[in-house]
């Protein structure tokens, strides 16, 4: 079976799966769920890239931003013991959106995706085929930059036509992927025959 590299965006990937999460009312497995893409595309997880962010702290933290601090920490603790997990993180920009009200954006995580994307050929020569999954068309031309040295760059990506909703993607996206999927509640269930790795 051939080893690939999944690459996600973990902020648009965490809205994807609350979504779920909420339609369905049951817990949605975490690293699972890369699994179970792997299995469906019939490739080996070789290496799990997955770039975030620490929620936002104040100068003087609220007990909210306290609890998210440290929830943020017990899953960065875990992830970090995983040698076939690299976790990368940016920063968490506070703003007011246009009805004035806080919110909060990412900030160099796409950069990150980029650099290690983009370094792939040095320090995994033996991967053809990556797994990207993210819905931001800042990707477009890195994902064209690694098709024109011979990578295969699969798209999972979630997208719905509800108004006001968190969620779209680029038409230019879709259209520069090798191959595109659309990620559905299946791909987060947990999988009773699937082995544990340390």
């Amino acid at each position: 079976m051939e080893d690939t590299l999944v690459f996600v965006d973990d902020g648009f990937f965490g809205l994807v799966k609350k979504n779920f999460q909420k339609e369905g009312m049951r817990s949605k497995k975490y690293l699972q769920t890369f699994r179970n893409i792997c299995k469906k595309e019939s490739l080996n997880l070789k290496h799990l890239f997955i770039y975030t962010c620490p929620p936002f702290q104040g100068p003087k933290p609220t007990k909210k931003e306290d609890f998210l601090m440290s929830r943020y920490q017990s899953m960065t603790k875990m992830l970090r013991k995983k040698k076939w997990i690299a976790l990368r993180e940016g920063r968490c920009q506070k703003y007011f959106n246009e009805k004035n009200e806080e919110d909060f954006c990412q900030k160099g995580v796409d950069a990150l995706i980029i650099m290690d994307m983009y370094d792939t050929k040095e320090n995994y020569p033996d991967i053809n085929t990556i797994i990207l999954i993210a819905s931001d068309s800042d990707f477009v031309p890195v994902i064209e930059r690694m098709k024109q040295k011979g990578f295969k760059v699969i798209l999972y990506t979630y997208f719905d036509r509800k108004r006001g909703s968190r969620f779209s993607t680029s038409n230019h996206l879709l259209k520069i992927a090798s191959k595109w999927v659309k990620l559905n509640e299946k791909d987060f269930e947990d999988s009773t025959n699937e082995t544990n790795r340390t």
